[in-house]
């Protein structure tokens, strides 16, 4: 791909959304060698056993760059993502594909596009392919048995973490410049932190879910996994259907985070807390506040999430005639865990709504002397596939993976991750977590933090 000075001097995939869109207006290159970039990079690195795609758009990907390359040579007016490849989890729908959401039964095909594909479309977006997941997103893993199980770019053997594993993989092998995923539980922070990538869980509100292939309506969010933390917040102006602001960032100084002392904190591995811990001091050198403190309201989660919580309760109501008719298809570790919903009756998932409103209270009321809340995104660098053979290591390795970040699903939260590791230690990210409501804050703020890290 042609080259030029300044913003557009980095080669992609390591160029930003921001680097792209300048070099496509700018005329360095064209919306269809960005593309022809991201397919080479598909043909040579998306192994069949350890696919990111798993199905790719390319014909019509390929019209709508040249449409988009079409118009601008002729000065119309293009939309805000004009030109850029970007991969969705395969549990959006898309007009005419299969939202199989990781399984292999699903046969029906989209009748119209979902939501926030319709948005991206309209900013001019290319579409490139449905990604690999976790069967219907329920695992913070990333394995499955039936398309395979992507692995992580940055570590050899190593997963890349679920549920929207392959849009993470996708972004950062450079076989799209950015993806979409759910969040039910980290589904976007987890992938994003063990592939070297920034992940962004939005208020759960702001983004239309119409058209998404469901886990749990509680908890189900949908955000950007990309490069930076700048080009997270112009796909979620898009995602979101609200301007987009560019050049948000808020110096760290005078800026104050909690740090959690408890639940958060547990189990961490020696390589995660020293790079935690490095990116603390960091901040306190910058001139952030870092206080650490005990943070009660975390204390109740356990009893949130006991037995699989609002999160099986939800499932096994969605899925329990197609277990019915499908069971035998399903990946048995993802069945068993929508099993648990059918032991959660009417009056524990009842109390398990109030318990969360509450919490949610709680949370809201603690975070509103910070900045955000830091933790680390995930407490141990991304486990080896073959470590996971084992079902009884699978499921302390699946619970511990989800436990940070599912604190801002369960809260209610937005939350962000950015990436935390030298070159030449194992991927792990930096997680802020915010109030409900605050995401162009966060976002703000985390950009600063991204500076401050080195990152941008």
């Amino acid at each position: 791909m042609p080259q030029s000075d300044n913003a557009t001097d980095r080669p992609f995939p390591e160029a930003t959304l921001d680097d792209l869109l300048q070099g496509l207006d700018q005329g360095h290159w064209s919306s269809a060698q960005i593309l022809d970039a991201c397919l080479s990079a598909s043909e040579r690195l998306d192994e069949p056993a350890h696919q990111a795609y798993t199905k790719r758009f390319d014909g019509t990907a390929r019209a709508e760059a040249e449409a988009v390359d079409t118009l601008r040579q002729a000065n119309v007016p293009v939309g805000e993502l004009a030109g850029l490849p970007i991969a969705l989890k395969a549990l959006f729908d898309v007009q005419g594909e299969v939202t199989h959401s990781g399984s292999r039964w699903w046969s029906e095909a989209a009748s119209t596009d979902a939501v926030i594909v319709s948005r991206l479309r309209r900013a001019g977006a290319v579409i490139t392919g449905h990604t690999n997941m976790t069967e219907f997103a329920y695992s913070g893993l990333g394995l499955n048995p039936h398309y395979g199980t992507p692995l992580t770019p940055l570590a050899p053997g190593r997963i890349s973490g679920g549920s929207s594993s392959g849009s993470a993989v996708a972004v950062a092998a450079g076989m799209a410049a950015a993806a979409i995923g759910s969040d039910t539980g980290g589904s976007v922070r987890i992938p994003a932190a063990f592939c070297g990538l920034v992940g962004f869980k939005p208020s759960q509100y702001r983004i239309p879910r119409q058209g998404i292939f469901p886990l749990s309506d509680s908890y189900d969010s949908i955000g950007p996994i990309a490069r930076s933390v700048g080009c997270c917040a112009r796909l979620d102006a898009v995602l979101s259907g609200t301007p987009f602001q560019p050049g948000q960032r808020t110096d760290v100084r005078g800026l104050r985070f909690v740090v959690p002392r408890n639940y958060m904190m547990d189990d961490m591995s020696p390589g995660i807390a020293r790079a935690f811990d490095r990116s603390l001091q960091r901040l306190r050198e910058a001139g952030a506040t870092v206080v650490e403190a005990s943070v009660p309201v975390l204390d109740r989660l356990p009893e949130l999430l006991a037995g699989g919580g609002l999160t099986a309760a939800e499932a096994f109501f969605r899925h329990r005639d197609w277990l019915g008719k499908h069971g035998d298809e399903y990946d048995p570790l993802v069945k068993s865990r929508i099993e648990r919903g059918a032991l959660i009756s009417a009056a524990d998932y009842q109390a398990l709504l109030h318990l969360r409103a509450e919490s949610m209270s709680r949370a809201d009321a603690f975070l509103s002397d910070y900045d955000g809340l830091l933790a680390p995104t995930v407490p141990i660098e991304p486990p080896l596939l073959r470590d996971l053979a084992d079902d009884r290591v699978y499921g302390h390795t699946n619970l511990l993976v989800l436990r940070n970040p599912t604190v801002a699903n369960v809260l209610d939260l937005c939350a962000i991750t950015l990436p935390n590791h030298a070159p030449d230690e194992l991927p792990s990210g930096l997680m802020m977590i915010g109030r409900n409501g605050t995401d162009r804050q966060v976002l703000a703020a985390a950009s600063g933090v991204e500076k401050v890290l080195g990152r941008d």
